[in-house]
């Protein structure tokens, strides 16, 4: 490792320290530095010009937030390659998603950023001011190179790099249509006003880590040791979680077992915002998705549903609809994942549909309901979102291309807007006959689950406020991005970190 690297923060305070006895004057630049550029070239020879040391501090992967394919270059080549860079002293990593803590830890003389970040106000993450309070606090200063602005996310944009032909061609289609970035934002920040009801049913997911021993000394089954285990939200809990990350005004009709079990786990994990109701299904259990996962390499290894999926009672059913009919009144989007778990009879599904000002609708097949589910009681919704198997299914038809058959669910369904995703070959919208691909920008898969309804979340506040469709798109498959880079549903959408991955695609 170059002598310039030190290894964390901790080791650096104590390096300026040193230093600063000596009379040193530290100047402190601090980012992501994927790809070095002649702005960032001039930026550093101007910090170092100001003072005795330079020590630049540099963004750790996990906290790079300009995209799902990127960072472009891992930390430790990014430092490297900063390291041999004469004008440069000292090289630290960040492991933190804001440059506070370090700043607070080095306490350099100058803390150096580059012109872009002088308008404070156009900063949406709110970081610059967090950093200008932490370096006020010790007594330092604020100092703003004014070197020609290049931006490293427009090179990588430009050159491809990471992207497949599908993907810079998209990007250059939706930059084409929103002719003012800075619109951007804005169109995000317009979804925290819409009022979101959210319909389906509440699912506890299980993933236990397991070792596989091999095969059973007497039957022919395989015999797993469980190592570790957790719990998440899921179904219509998780996507209320989704959806609250976008919107100020979220509630969710659902139901849960007689005996409420998981109820005090549900409130502890659910975000606050979200206002509840359950009906208490009788003679049921709260449904539980348990996945036996390998340790090694957290492929799924085989599941087990602990679930009653009997239709509701008349009695419930009659309580279900009528707060049902009271609700959807005082929302301006009905989202609905119906698992077919026994919540949503076709009574209930013309309610819905008759009666929502927007309604958009997820109707998923599983191994629970697949033969007995279909998205056809839903017609005359405004957004339907499904996947290519299930469409097939749905059709009854595995060998017809993709765009008929996009035509021929949407007409059976009579929807405004019908959407099919295809995993890594991404998703198509079909509307007003016209056909819209986008192309899938997740590349680092995890986890599946709960990729199709961040995608119908987005697309139902997106195209409700009436955003460009190839717009919609794209933020739609970026959540999706996000969202299987984690196990289950343990992270709900990032709002910052999605305007911030569309802003940078789109430079």
């Amino acid at each position: 490792m170059n002598k310039k690297i030190i290894p964390n923060i901790k080791e650096a305070s104590f390096k300026i320290k040193a230093l600063k006895k000596k009379n040193k004057k530290i100047i402190h630049c601090h980012g992501v530095f994927d790809v070095i550029h002649l702005g960032h070239i001039n930026h550093f020879k101007k910090a170092k010009s100001l003072g005795d040391i330079l020590i630049v501090t540099v963004t750790a992967d996990e906290f790079v937030n300009k995209g799902p394919n990127r960072p472009i270059f891992p930390l430790d080549i990014r430092m490297e390659l900063l390291a041999n860079l004469e004008f440069i002293d000292l090289v630290c990593p960040n492991h933190s998603q804001s440059a506070v803590p370090a700043i607070n830890k080095l306490k350099s003389d100058i803390y150096c950023k580059g012109k872009d970040y002088k308008n404070n106000s156009s900063d949406i993450s709110g970081q610059i001011k967090l950093e200008k309070k932490a370096v006020n606090s010790f007594g330092g200063k604020i100092f703003y190179t004014d070197d020609e602005i290049l931006s490293s996310s427009k090179i990588i944009n430009r050159s491809g790099l990471k992207l497949n032909i599908a993907q810079k061609n998209y990007l250059d289609l939706v930059t084409k249509k929103i002719k003012n970035k800075s619109d951007i934002f804005n169109m995000i920040e317009s979804y925290k006003n819409l009022k979101v009801l959210v319909i389906g049913e509440s699912i506890i997911d299980e993933y236990t880590k397991s070792e596989a021993l091999g095969k059973s000394g007497k039957e022919p089954i395989l015999v797993l040791r469980d190592l570790s285990s957790n719990k998440f939200l899921g179904g219509a809990l998780a996507i209320s979680n989704n959806v609250a990350s976008l919107s100020n005004n979220v509630s969710l009709l659902s139901y849960i077992g007689e005996k409420k079990e998981f109820l005090p786990f549900i409130k502890k994990k659910l975000n606050k915002k979200i206002v509840t109701n359950f009906i208490f299904k009788k003679n049921a259990k709260t449904i539980l998705k348990k996945r036996f996962i390998d340790h090694v390499n957290n492929q799924k290894v085989f599941g087990v549903y602990s679930i009653d999926d009997q239709n509701l009672s008349r009695s419930e059913e009659k309580i279900f609809q009528s707060k049902l009919k009271k609700k959807i009144k005082q929302h301006d989007i009905v989202i609905v994942s119906d698992y077919g778990h026994g919540l949503i009879s076709k009574k209930t599904a013309k309610i819905i549909i008759q009666n929502s000002k927007f309604v958009a609708v997820n109707a998923q097949l599983n191994a629970a309901n697949i033969g007995h589910h279909t998205i056809s009681m839903y017609k005359n919704a405004d957004l339907v979102i499904i996947n290519e198997n299930e469409m097939r299914h749905e059709l009854r038809n595995k060998v017809d291309d993709i765009d008929m058959l996009i035509k021929d669910l949407s007409k059976k369904l009579n929807s405004k807007h019908t959407v099919v995703t295809s995993g890594s070959e991404g998703a198509k919208v079909f509307n007003k006959n016209n056909i819209v691909k986008c192309p899938a920008f997740g590349t680092k898969v995890i986890d599946k689950v709960g990729t199709g309804d961040s995608m119908l979340i987005i697309l139902a506040l997106s195209l409700y406020e009436k955003n460009n469709i190839y717009f919609s798109m794209l933020l739609a498959s970026l959540a999706a991005a996000q969202n299987v880079q984690f196990m289950a549903n343990s992270k709900s959408i990032n709002r910052l970190s999605l305007i911030k991955s569309i802003q940078s695609y789109l430079k």
